[in-house]
């Protein structure tokens, strides 16, 4: 079982699909080694270091926070159906209405329209928000993204800028 990682006063959450076997396996996000997440969030200037997956609880300490969409863990984020997009959908906005980030971010723009029954969305922030929390669209960062690395680091130190832009 993979736990959020959620505490009042957060810069931003970060939402994933769903965790992977890795994660599954190790019980820590973005597990997998081909996933980039950990070095696109530290070269995008959320962290000071790289942490490794099992430091994932040093996010706090930079005011960031991870869940997900679902929580049953596939070989793909593809696997995924509508139904439980929808669900995990509403339960993200329960979560989010709760711990009301500065920002949420959803990394995966498919998953994000299905989830929250929106179509033709563009990268970056939203025009919906949750409460007084923005809400973004980030590339995934899993391996199985086409998208580079400077890409990904790109579109994530966006968010990071605009935070910091509000003294976040």
């Amino acid at each position: 079982m993979i736990s959020d990682i959620l505490a009042p006063g957060l810069r931003v959450v970060f939402c994933g699909i769903n965790p992977g076997k890795s994660s599954a396996h190790t019980g820590y996000h973005f597990a997998h080694p081909g996933n980039r997440f950990w070095k696109v969030i530290h070269q995008a200037g959320f962290t000071d270091k790289q942490l490794r997956p099992e430091e994932e609880m040093q996010l706090l300490d930079t005011r960031c926070g991870i869940t997900m969409l679902v929580e049953r863990p596939t070989v793909q984020a593809s696997e995924v159906g509508l139904h439980e997009l929808r669900t995990g959908g509403r339960e993200l906005i329960a979560k989010i209405n709760d711990f009301q980030p500065a920002a949420l971010a959803v990394l995966g723009k498919q998953a994000f329209e299905q989830a929250f029954s929106q179509r033709g969305v563009k990268w970056g922030k939203q025009s919906l928000t949750i409460g007084a929390t923005e809400v973004w669209v980030l590339p995934n960062p899993s391996g199985l993204n086409r998208a580079t690395l400077d890409k990904l680091v790109e579109a994530y130190r966006e968010l990071d800028e605009a935070l910091l832009a509000r003294g976040l």
